[in-house]
């Protein structure tokens, strides 16, 4: 799998696991699937910091996301 499809699809579980997390604290539940969805986030962008050669900067992450989107377009 190419590592910028991995990281950019990592980064958006992760954005998106944080309200479920928070959702469920504050109904007092545990936050089973939230967790696991951020677990999963965590694992694609090592994989995919691990994958590329020299690895990513805060500064590339943009530019990931537009070649992830050209790619599909």
């Amino acid at each position: 799998m190419n590592p910028d499809l991995l990281l950019a699809i990592g980064i958006v579980l992760a954005v998106l696991s944080i309200p479920s997390m928070l959702a469920a604290f504050a109904d007092r539940r545990t936050p089973r699937v939230a967790a696991l969805v951020a677990i999963i986030a965590g694992c694609m962008i090592v994989w995919a910091v691990r994958e590329q050669p020299g690895g990513y900067t805060i500064e590339e992450i943009p530019e990931v996301f537009v070649r992830v989107v050209a790619e599909f377009i």
